[in-house]
C-alpha cells in the first residue's frame, strides 16, 4: 500500500537551520504536489528567545505571533509553492502533535538543533518525544547536513534510500511510506536487517554443535525474506538492493549509510520483531544523532 503527502507540517524555530528545514519542506511539497504549513512555537516564558522579558503573556502575545508570521513569510519569499504559517503558543512537543492532528499531516519536517538559548526546542528529548506522539512519520535533519542555498538540499531528491528491517509491523509500516519516495524519485532502494547475535542465539536456542551450515541457512532465508517486502511490480521503478548485517543495529546502519552514501534512512519506531529490541527506543535516537543523512522515523497511531 502506497502512502501519499497530501499535507506536509515544516517546523521552524528561525535558527540558523531554518533555512536547511524550510528547504527540505518546499522541496518535498514540490515533488508530491502538496500542502505546506511552516509551523513555528511561541514558547513565551523563554526570555533569550525574543530578547526581551514577558511580563504580561497575554499583553505580548499577539504581537509575537504577528512577527513570527512575518519572519515565516520573509523566509518564504516568493518561492513558488502552497504555504500557509501556523503559528501558536504553548508547549512545542504538544504543539506541533496537536497541528498534525488537526490538519490531517502526512509528514513533519525539523531539524535536531534549535537557536541557541532556546533550550527546549528540538533537542534530544523533543525531537524523541515528537517520534513517538505524532500521528504521521517525522523527517529529522540533523544540524550539521549541508545547506547550498538557491540549489535546494544537498541530499534532495533522495536517490539512496535505506531502510532497516526487522519483519515487524513497524518496520514494514516505514517501508511503506518509503517506498512511496523511492518510486518518486526512482530510488535505489536498500534494505538492511541487523543480526544481533545473542538475540538470534536466544531466539533459535542453537546447539553448540551448530556450525557454518545454520548461517547459511539464516543467511539466505532472511535475504528471501528481505526480497519478498518489496512488490514485484515496484522493481521496475526502483533498484533493489539487501543487505544483512551483524552487529549493534543503530551502528551498523550508520555504517551502511557513510560507505553507500546513503541519502534518507527510513526506520520504525517501536521495533519488536524477530529480534527484540532492533530499532527500538535508544536505537532510533543514536541513528537520528549520528546519521550521516536525514532520517524518516514512522510510528504507528
Amino acid at each position: 500500500m502506497r502512502r501519499q503527502f497530501h499535507n506536509i507540517i515544516c517546523a521552524t524555530d528561525f535558527s540558523a537551520y531554518a533555512d536547511m528545514t524550510l528547504a527540505y519542506g518546499v522541496a518535498m511539497a514540490k515533488r508530491f504536489d502538496a500542502n505546506l504549513y511552516i509551523c513555528h512555537v511561541v514558547d513565551l516564558p523563554t526570555v533569550s528567545a525574543y530578547g526581551e522579558a514577558v511580563f504580561d503573556p497575554i499583553e505580548y502575545q499577539q504581537r509575537f505571533m504577528e512577527t513570527s508570521r512575518r519572519e515565516i513569510d520573509n523566509l518564504l519569499g516568493d518561492v513558488n509553492v502552497k504555504y500557509q504559517p501556523l503559528v501558536t503558543i504553548g508547549n512545542t512537543t504538544d504543539e506541533i502533535s496537536r497541528l498534525a492532528e488537526e490538519y490531517i499531516a502526512d509528514l513533519v519536517i525539523t531539524a535536531t538543533h534549535g537557536r541557541s538559548g532556546l533550550k527546549r526546542f528540538f533537542l534530544g528529548s523533543v525531537t524523541e518525544r515528537l517520534m513517538r506522539t505524532l500521528p504521521c512519520p517525522l523527517l529529522v535533519l540533523r544540524g550539521s547536513e549541508e545547506f547550498t542555498g538557491d540549489s535546494g538540499p544537498r541530499r534532495f531528491p533522495f536517490h539512496k534510500i535505506l531502510v532497516g528491517c526487522d519483519f515487524s509491523e513497524d518496520s514494514n509500516l516505514a517501508l511503506e511510506y518509503t517506498l512511496n519516495m523511492a518510486q518518486e524519485f526512482e530510488s535505489e532502494l536498500h534494505l538492511v536487517h541487523v543480526v544481533e547475535p545473542s538475540g538470534y542465539r536466544d531466539l533459535f536456542k542453537l546447539p553448540p554443535e551448530s556450525g557454518e551450515k545454520f548461517k547459511e541457512d539464516l543467511y539466505d532465508m532472511i535475504k528471501e525474506k528481505l526480497n519478498s517486502l518489496v512488490p514485484e511490480d515496484a522493481l521496475s521503478w526502483i533498484k533493489l538492493k539487501t543487505a544483512l548485517l551483524v552487529g549493534k543495529p543503530y551502528a551498523e546502519l550508520i555504517r551502511y549509510a557513510e560507505i553507500n552514501d546513503i541519502d534518507l534512512i527510513s526506520v520504525g519506531i517501536r521495533g519488536h520483531g524477530m529480534v527484540e529490541e532492533i530499532l527500538v527506543g535508544s536505537t532510533t535516537d543514536r541513528v537520528i544523532r549520528q546519521s550521516p543523512c536525514p532520517v524518516l522515523s514512522v510510528c504507528p497511531k
